[in-house]
């Protein structure tokens, strides 16, 4: 018998086959540079797969907002979804850019309506992803607090990248893509609330 929790974190299988580099024509193996479930799944529709990460690779390269505030929103948006595959990604990939364990837990604290010991700022970003992601929206009095805190063009990214792993989030669940073993680890350090 197995437990519960085991299972649930053992990866799936996607709707569709993930694909290879070796199953792509020649002037599309680049496109599984990165051979993660996610993209071996769009695979499937190549220049989709072209352009879909073209938009994630300027927000994680290119934008100016803070990397931190960035993953932050990221974070708030896939624990929100339960999104097992964004969320265990972005554990991972917020360290990488300046997400600490406290950050993460204060995530978690400001979603269950506690304290959280962030600094304003951040919790406005996770406010605002949270209203995107739950009310479509982001509130007047939101908007406004992160246009007094932020540059404008900061702002609109920030507007872009939560609408953007809003819809990230919506694509994995419909296909089922699957979290690859070395990032179901995240899981069991952060779990995702249960229903």
């Amino acid at each position: 018998m197995t437990d519960e929790t085991d299972t649930a974190l053992k990866p799936e299988l996607a709707r569709v086959p993930y694909l290879d580099r070796a199953d792509l024509a020649p002037e599309n193996q680049d496109l599984l540079k990165r051979n993660i479930n996610l993209y071996r799944t769009l695979a499937h529709s190549p220049n989709g797969l072209r352009k879909f990460s073209g938009l994630g690779q300027y927000i994680r390269f290119d934008s100016k907002l803070d990397p931190r505030l960035r993953e932050l929103a990221i974070l708030q948006v896939g624990y929100l979804t339960r999104s097992r595959y964004e969320y265990s990604h972005h554990i991972k990939i917020g360290r990488d850019f300046g997400v600490s364990d406290d950050d993460i837990r204060g995530m978690i604290a400001e979603t269950e309506g506690r304290p959280s010991g962030l600094e304003p700022l951040a919790r406005t970003v996770l406010r605002a992803a949270r209203e995107m992601t739950t009310d479509l929206a982001a509130s007047d009095a939101t908007f406004a607090e992160l246009a007094a805190a932020l540059p404008t063009e900061h702002l609109t990214d920030l507007v872009i990248i939560i609408g953007f792993y809003n819809a990230v989030v919506r694509i994995l669940e419909t296909m089922q893509i699957g979290v690859e073993e070395g990032y179901l680890k995240y899981l069991e350090e952060f779990p995702l609330p249960q229903d």
